[in-house]
């Protein structure tokens, strides 16, 4: 016999169910993401971190790396946070800045307050972008829309990431001249897909 109790126990139980598989979704979003994503409480303490933010860690530490210790360069970013929320309390407050190690370990670090119920004091939202993996990706996106050949494509990886002529040049063991001729090249090929993409304009 199907009574109100039974229905009423069958409905909530799809409720849970459902709730669960939107957190199970979720997670495997979170953790799939390129970026890093961690919550960090008030007192510093890791909370929660996705499987990129714990690489970008172990990097961040120079390999001297504990899977529950906060890198202290991310931490200084939280605590300027936590004293300009002090002196601005009424304005909703996001701190950017740039961690770099060298030219190919470039992150860009935000961080947010966040004030959930669950805890009686701020934590910090914290996202961590590697500027280097986000540029190579752009990089192997662009050697396929210009179509450019493996030299030219390694000659753009390195522009793309701030080196001067000269040091790619010394890089690849050829002269500036070389460089210059298939700098010419490339732009070339790039204001063609740029022409096809935008017949009226000129980038």
């Amino acid at each position: 016999m199907i009574t109100l109790a039974n229905i009423s126990l069958h409905l909530k139980d799809n409720i849970k169910c459902h709730y669960w598989q939107q957190a199970d979704f979720l997670k495997e979003v979170i953790e799939s993401l390129q970026d890093g994503l961690l919550i960090i409480s008030e007192t510093g303490e890791l909370i929660y971190a996705n499987a990129s933010a714990h690489h970008i860690f172990n990097q961040l530490s120079q390999d001297n790396y504990h899977q529950r210790k906060l890198p202290e360069a991310i931490w200084q970013i939280c605590e300027l946070l936590l004293v300009s929320h002090n002196l601005f309390p009424d304005k909703l407050l996001i701190l950017s800045d740039e961690i770099s190690l060298d030219r190919l370990k470039l992150f860009r670090v935000r961080v947010k307050l966040l004030n959930l119920a669950k805890f009686k004091h701020y934590c910090f939202l914290v996202t961590i972008e590697n500027r280097y993996e986000s540029m190579r990706n752009l990089v192997n996106a662009e050697v396929t829309q210009y179509n450019l050949t493996q030299r030219e494509a390694d000659i753009w990886s390195l522009y793309r990431a701030s080196y001067s002529y000269k040091e790619i040049a010394d890089h690849f063991y050829i002269s500036i001249n070389t460089v210059k001729k298939h700098m010419k090249n490339i732009h070339a090929k790039r204001q063609m897909f740029l022409e096809s993409q935008f017949p009226t304009s000129r980038v």
